[in-house]
């Protein structure tokens, strides 16, 4: 059984998802937390047009016959959204500076650059593609997740008693 889906003319409105608002349309005032409120969708030439309104504003409007019907409407309870919590390491920020000490080569950046590409690898912005080891040491080889570029880290051979102080320049550095 083959199933048809068609999309008639009359349907195909594009429009983009609108966010509550965290204050009334009408009065301007903000909504507070737990505080009931409606939302109002309308329909117009160019898509569907939001409006958020307090419990005052709505029954004053429900009282108005001359008040043009919402293609939909709900009641809600606000809830202010939560703040956004601080990312315990900015993904840009430490790419940057792993690639600006990536592109000097200096010796003295060797345990921030092994650091970085650890803190990325666990932010999974780098993939670990292979271990090498050779007579120069181990070597870290990293793939950019998302552009496919190749990192090739040294393992500075950090004992478990530097790792701490190396993580806190880092995160002075990324300050």
């Amino acid at each position: 059984m083959v199933f048809e889906f068609r999309i008639f003319p009359s349907m195909q409105t594009d429009w983009t998802i609108q966010s509550r608002s965290g204050r009334c349309a009408v009065t301007g005032r903000d909504f507070g937390d737990g505080e009931f409120f409606y939302t109002l969708l309308f329909r117009e030439r160019d898509g569907f047009r939001r409006e958020d309104l307090s419990e005052e504003a709505w029954k004053e409007r429900q009282a108005d016959s001359t008040a043009h019907l919402p293609y939909s409407f709900w009641r809600s309870k606000f809830e202010p959204p939560p703040p956004a919590a601080p990312e315990a390491l900015a993904k840009e920020t430490a790419e940057d500076l792993l690639r600006s000490y990536m592109s000097g080569q200096d010796e003295g950046h060797a345990n921030a650059r092994y650091i970085l590409a650890l803190m990325l690898e666990r932010k999974r912005l780098l993939k670990q593609i292979e271990v090498k080891e050779d007579i120069h040491g181990r070597t870290l080889v990293y793939e950019h997740a998302k552009t496919g570029e190749v990192f090739i880290v040294p393992d500075p051979g950090l004992r478990l008693d530097q790792i701490e102080s190396v993580q806190n320049e880092v995160a002075t550095l990324l300050r």
